[in-house]
């Protein structure tokens, strides 16, 4: 299998100021602690002679690849964001950070953010806007319906509630 790697989708640009803050907290990890241990170890074990055997070396300089490709992803990446700090306009529709609660044909509700590609990952309820159902979410108001074509088939969801604020109910979420 040849190196060539397709590129990745970079998805939307838009990141809330929490998910921003998370980024560039671990570009500074990276760079400023992981990078120079990395590099003194490696460094240490060039000293020791034949680079050929020696582990510590070659899994050394495989860590620095990988530092330095997830520094520059993270550089670019960042630098194209725009960080979202602040609740919209109408309040009354579903925008990017919003805390929407929905419920499904067989009644049961979900409670879900709707945030960036970078940052879905942070919380189980935590949805990216570039998913099918945060799509399907975006610009629709209370008690709106929507289709989302899932892997099991079509499922409806009712718009229940919107908060930009906090979380719609009092479980333990991560601050937001």
């Amino acid at each position: 299998m040849g190196r060539f790697r397709l590129p990745q989708a970079t998805g939307s640009k838009y990141i809330t100021a929490e998910g921003a803050s998370r980024l560039r907290a671990e570009l500074d990890e990276l760079w400023r602690v992981e990078r120079p241990k990395v590099t003194q170890a490696v460094s240490e074990a060039a000293a020791q002679g034949d680079r050929s055997e020696n582990a510590d070396y070659i899994y050394g300089k495989r860590r620095l690849r990988e530092i330095d490709s997830r520094v520059r992803f993270l550089r670019k990446r960042l630098d194209g964001m725009v960080t979202v700090d602040q609740p919209p306009s109408d309040p009354k529709r579903v925008f990017f950070g919003a805390w929407v609660s929905v419920e499904c044909e067989d009644g049961t509700e979900s409670h879900y953010r709707i945030v960036g590609p970078d940052e879905f990952d942070r919380a189980p309820d935590y949805i990216s806007m570039d998913s099918p159902l945060g799509r399907a979410l975006l610009r629709k108001t209370l008690d709106d319906e929507v289709t989302v074509e899932l892997p099991g088939g079509p499922r409806k969801f009712v718009i229940i509630s919107i908060d930009y604020v906090r979380a719609p109910d009092n479980r333990n979420r991560p601050a937001t």
